[in-house]
């Protein structure tokens, strides 16, 4: 008769463990779908600390920007949600569209790519163990090339909702077109839902890194960048333009999916045909699978083409 108690409170204790994850997993996918909508957008970055040696070391000057951004929800699976950010700017009669960057969330992914500078992503494969509660947020760049990834669990605490994560990235481009004295961006990066939007709040700091080396700090960055939410209507332009261009997208990231599915190193050409991969893309021409997939895989460098057949 113990025995039998004991089990049923085994049971019974396993069972509000289970709810209780379940919960907990439908509480961090809301809040990840509340970043999801019409906002409008202010970027702000500014230098706040130099290391250098160099007595003419000039920083980078603080770089304020303001913008109607349309956040729309591709894909709301069960372990899986993808927010594709896409630009409204100009005359709001006529506005001008700019596909942005990507996030994708995933639930309890092993499977990372860690950026190590000059256009190369280290695949490093989890321990199912150090990822268990937690969500990957990978983003993408304007083409649906990868720039950064990193793993970390969403906190619910005191009616705040937010999501930290350290990890490397590729140079933004306010930097990297200007800024040739540092190769890795490590951002800082949490994303905290709010009343009225949501704020991705950033602490970066400026690497120098060379192989066999330590890496050096050259300087510190902050980032403020708040997302507040305006009645969809304003973003109709954007909506509009994605549910014309959904479909091309939709190969693009198929075409790279199989890219990431071969679980190597990746390495990236900065440039084909003297032109960089969004410019490829993002022409109005190329449409068709055949096309998108030969584009791509020009830029993949050849060792790693290689690696993929001999496995």
């Amino acid at each position: 008769m113990k025995k039998t108690i004991l089990s049923l409170m085994i049971c019974a204790a396993l069972s509000t463990q289970a709810y209780a994850q379940n919960d907990k997993k439908e509480q961090d996918a809301n809040a990840i779908k509340e970043m999801c909508g019409c906002f409008e957008v202010t970027f702000n970055f500014a230098e706040t600390f130099n290391y250098s040696n160099d007595s003419l070391y000039k920083p980078s000057k603080a770089k304020v920007d303001k913008g109607l951004e349309w956040a729309q929800l591709v894909t709301d699976d069960e372990n899986k949600v993808v927010i594709q950010h896409i630009l409204q700017v100009g005359n709001p009669a006529k506005p001008m569209i700019v596909k942005h960057w990507r996030q994708d969330w995933i639930f309890e992914n092993t499977d990372l790519y860690t950026y190590n500078g000059d256009n190369h992503w280290r695949y490093e494969k989890k321990d199912a163990s150090e990822v268990a509660g937690q969500w990957t947020q990978k983003v993408f760049q304007v083409d649906d090339s990868p720039r950064y990834e990193g793993t970390a669990t969403w906190v619910h605490v005191d009616g705040k909702s937010y999501w930290e994560n350290t990890t490397p990235a590729p140079l933004p481009r306010r930097e990297y077109t200007t800024r040739g004295d540092y190769n890795i961006t490590m951002r800082g990066n949490r994303q905290e839902i709010t009343e009225n939007g949501w704020i991705h709040d950033q602490d970066n700091a400026k690497i120098i890194r060379k192989e066999g080396d330590t890496d050096v700090v050259l300087a510190m960055e902050k980032g403020y960048n708040t997302y507040v939410k305006v009645p969809d209507a304003r973003c109709k332009a954007a909506a509009d333009w994605w549910t014309k261009e959904q479909d091309k997208w939709a190969t693009v990231r198929g075409t790279w999916d199989e890219v990431f599915g071969r679980n190597q190193d990746l390495v990236l050409e900065e440039k084909v045909d003297n032109k960089v991969l969004y410019k490829h893309l993002l022409a109005e021409e190329i449409q068709e699978e055949k096309e998108i997939a030969a584009i791509i895989t020009s830029f993949v460098k050849k060792e790693n083409q290689q690696e993929s057949k001999s496995k």
